[in-house]
């Protein structure tokens, strides 16, 4: 499968990247897989829960990016990956790994993978969420409370120590790189079908492409 489509979803923290994500799985169901930076976090299993708080999740260290980089290279050369799962309650990687096998589209999505170059090297399309700070703030405080455990205290503080910095530092710099700019995240409908469009344009070409090179 040498002709994977290897699209990139940056933004912000709770920009509407998984929004986007999920409109483009409903669309182009069981034409596309979706691996995401966040499964990719360290495993800290050396260090106890109280420290592995304090670290800083929004740094470009945080993530085994090459180990994402080396996945994003198997799928394309048509080889199944299992990739890492994370724990936020835990704040560590879990036990689990996901099975993966290789589809015509494969999206990399998280709020640093327009950052890395060996990342953007590796996709064919570049998007980047844009949504207004304090939105994206709210909307924080809501997914981290009622899916992960988190005291509205412990999000604000991360916010104020390492998010709102990292962002200013490296995601939203990252932001030049993109081919495509969707504001406001998922509720742009407008934009969401451009890229649908492309993106059929990207399978078709693909298609054409499949019986020369058999």
């Amino acid at each position: 499968m040498n002709n994977i489509t290897i699209i990139g979803i940056a933004g912000g923290s709770a920009s509407g990247k998984t929004t986007v994500v999920r409109k483009l799985k409903e669309r182009f169901t069981g034409q596309i897989q979706v691996l995401g930076h966040d499964n990719y976090y360290r495993a800290h299993d050396d260090m106890p829960f109280s420290q592995r708080c304090q670290l800083n999740y929004d740094h470009p260290d945080a993530f085994e990016t090459e180990l994402l980089v080396y996945h994003i290279e198997e799928l394309r050369a048509g080889r199944s990956i299992d990739h890492p799962t994370y724990d936020y309650t835990e704040h560590n990687r879990a036990k689990e790994t996901i099975h993966m096998e290789p589809m015509p589209v494969i999206i990399v999505e998280g709020i640093l993978v327009l950052e890395n170059e060996e990342l953007r090297d590796r996709m064919d399309l570049k998007i980047f969420v844009d949504t207004d700070a304090e939105e994206r703030l709210i909307r924080r405080i809501l997914r981290d409370t009622r899916e992960r455990g988190r005291s509205v205290e412990s999000v604000l503080n991360q916010y104020k120590d390492t998010v709102k910095p990292m962002h200013e530092k490296y995601i939203e710099p990252s932001k030049e790189y993109a081919d495509v700019i969707i504001p406001r995240g998922g509720h742009n409908l407008p934009a969401l079908h451009l890229l649908e469009d492309h993106i059929e344009m990207l399978l078709r070409r693909q298609e054409e492409r499949e019986p020369q090179e058999a």
